[in-house]
């Protein structure tokens, strides 16, 4: 249905112009995102109840994506804990490996040190040996035997300085032996220190490719957190934007309502299009119970609501065409309304003369068709209202409470 607008009309558009500036966003975000159109009624037009229904889903659907996201972040914020926890597990054992690394830099500078002390002293030795063996070969060659037959000198002389060189050349022998022991050493020392030290720069290449990946890993999970962030923040924006064209869609389809079946509407219409068939409480419910006046267990077909006296209001509980407005035995004077998707409703006990409609006549949710009584089975003045879908009874109060309204 569409109709023109009045001052609350007016009023409802001036709050759909102020969110302009985010409409023309969350309209690409809906179609984008959701995958669905946005059905907005042409400026000039009421909204039919479709478009109610359909800012409704879009609302729904956005809040749905919005919850999605939420938990998504959840997940990814757990991912960014982990990594960043692995991130810097990696961080100690790299500053561990570096460490031993540097330390064991040190040992084998040290050692070096010792190496080169040591190939020093070996030289020093091998230096006074040989000018031991260039003394030795100036007095007539190292042929200590021959020497001393040929000498023609003082016997105990020449004995003394052989026994001299002899202590001479055992020492630098001893020297020589000790130099070549220490190179020796110095040099094993040496490669095994560099094999270990090879083992640690493994150890340290090791440490430092899976602190990089754990970096990269961390990196990825703070990049995908903020990406959820930016969508949250776009989702809630749309939810907002949705939420506020839905309530105004709402209240310009009432707005409509009301424009068309004119001030005798009641205030009280929900946004699916039903409303309060009379105030008061429920003093008799839906389904079996003793008859008051009969005395017999028998069905009740539908719900009493009573405490507003004889003449109170009785409003169409949605908008529909009346089939039957008359006498009807124990229901008294009676009225039924067909809403034309397959339910109906009825209005019975109502005073005489209350009857406001006739049959044929189309009328509105919430505007005024009759007035409370007691006639009829009744025992007081009140609303007998019924419901039924397809044909068949049932109980009005939850039925109209998933429409929006409460009864009693």
């Amino acid at each position: 249905m569409q109709y023109r607008g009045g001052a609350e009309r007016t009023s409802a558009r001036r709050r759909t112009r102020a969110s302009a500036p985010i409409a023309a966003i969350a309209s690409v975000l809906l179609t984008i995102t959701l995958g669905v159109q946005p059905a907005v009624a042409a400026p000039a037009d009421y909204p039919s109840w479709a478009d109610v229904q359909a800012a409704k889903r879009d609302e729904a659907t956005a809040k749905a994506k919005l919850d999605s996201l939420n938990k998504a972040i959840v997940a990814a914020q757990a991912e960014v804990d982990r990594t960043q926890a692995e991130a810097q597990k990696a961080g100690e054992e790299y500053a561990a490996a570096e460490e031993a690394y540097d330390a064991q830099v040190l040992v084998v500078a040290k050692l070096q040190e010792q190496r080169a002390a040591a190939q020093a002293e070996a030289d020093e030795a091998k230096r006074q040996s040989t000018q031991l063996i260039n003394n030795l070969a100036k007095q007539g060659g190292t042929d200590l035997t021959a020497g001393l037959f040929s000498d023609s000198g003082d016997a105990d002389g020449y004995l003394y300085r052989i026994g001299t060189m002899q202590k001479v050349t055992e020492r630098n022998g001893a020297v020589y032996a000790r130099a070549l022991q220490l190179q020796n050493t110095a040099k094993s020392l040496a490669e095994q220190e560099q094999v270990a030290q090879d083992k640690l720069a493994e150890l340290k290449a090791e440490a430092e490719a899976k602190f990089q990946v754990a970096q990269e890993a961390a990196a990825a999970a703070a990049t995908k957190l903020a990406e959820h962030e930016e969508a949250k923040a776009k989702a809630q924006a749309l939810v907002a934007y949705l939420t506020d064209r839905r309530e105004v869609t709402e209240a310009d389809y009432l707005e409509g309502i009301r424009q068309q079946w004119g001030s005798g509407a009641a205030g009280e219409v929900s946004a699916s299009g039903w409303a309060r068939p009379a105030a008061g409480y429920i003093s008799s419910s839906f389904g079996w119970r003793y008859h008051p006046i009969y005395h017999v267990w028998k069905g009740h077909s539908g719900v009493d609501l009573a405490g507003q006296g004889c003449g109170a209001p009785i409003y169409a509980a949605h908008a529909g065409r009346v089939t039957y407005a008359g006498w009807y035995s124990d229901l008294g004077n009676y009225i039924t309304i067909d809403h034309g998707d397959g339910t109906s409703s009825g209005y019975g006990h109502i005073m005489p003369g209350g009857i406001g409609v006739h049959v044929g006549q189309q009328v509105g949710p919430g505007q005024l068709i009759a007035k409370v009584g007691t006639t009829g089975g009744s025992t007081g003045c009140h609303l007998h209202f019924i419901i039924r879908v397809n044909g068949d009874l049932t109980d009005p109060v939850p039925f109209m409470r998933q429409r929006g309204i409460t009864l009693g």
